[in-house]
């Protein structure tokens, strides 16, 4: 027991100079933290402006959509179907599944067609995409697979209408004259919940003879 009783009375508790304090440490967690804010802002033509960190992603960015140069505030994460619906305001484009399997979503990327709930909207930076919303001409006029929708009432709940709509787009500029196969193919990437698939393909091919009547 008078072992123990000298081995408590000799044990010495760690002082300053022996290493690191609970003070020193969190002072020197301050004193990182602040060095690498102070390191996010620079001087630029005398002005204090923040510097972009390596490897991160600019947030206001300019898009081409439908013709027009749109200037918005967009998440290194955000998906093109949530910028267009809810900070452009263009709700022609459709969240149906939001997994790349619906097509509701889609819209042209350069004349392309592609799921916008499945491509970040910093991927279009520099191209320019087309939504539904940009179909029509400026005097009015519908574009041919609008005018095909009309005459033809092609749809019946109409949510898949915007997706079918944009791919009928390209199918037409790629192939003015489609068989009834070669549109189903072409189209197989949009669902339709109301399961109208025959008047949809009756769409698709009245949109194409207006295609190539002019």
């Amino acid at each position: 027991m008078g072992d123990v009783g000298q081995l408590d009375h000799h044990e010495e508790k760690p002082t300053e100079q022996d290493g690191f304090s609970r003070r020193s440490f969190i002072k020197g967690v301050i004193a990182t933290g602040a060095t690498v804010s102070a390191t996010s802002y620079v001087y630029k033509g005398g002005t204090m402006v923040r510097a972009q960190a390596p490897g991160s992603v600019e947030r206001l960015i300019t898009l081409s959509v439908n013709g027009q140069q749109r200037r918005v505030d967009v998440l290194p994460h955000e998906t093109l179907a949530t910028t267009l619906r809810y900070k452009l305001g263009l709700t022609g484009t459709k969240i149906g599944c939001d997994r790349a399997e619906c097509g509701a979503c889609t819209v042209l990327v350069d004349g392309v067609p592609h799921y916008a709930c499945s491509m970040l909207t910093h991927q279009v930076r520099g191209r320019t995409v087309q939504t539904i919303e940009g179909l029509e001409a400026a005097d009015g006029t519908l574009h041919p697979v609008q005018q095909a929708v009309v005459d033809e009432q092609g749809f019946q709940c109409a949510f898949c209408m915007p997706g079918f709509v944009m791919n009928m787009v390209a199918m037409v500029d790629e192939n003015p004259n489609p068989t009834r196969t070669e549109a189903a193919q072409y189209l197989s990437g949009n669902l339709c919940r109301c399961a109208d698939y025959n008047k949809i393909l009756n769409v698709a091919l009245r949109a194409a003879e207006y295609t190539r009547r002019g």
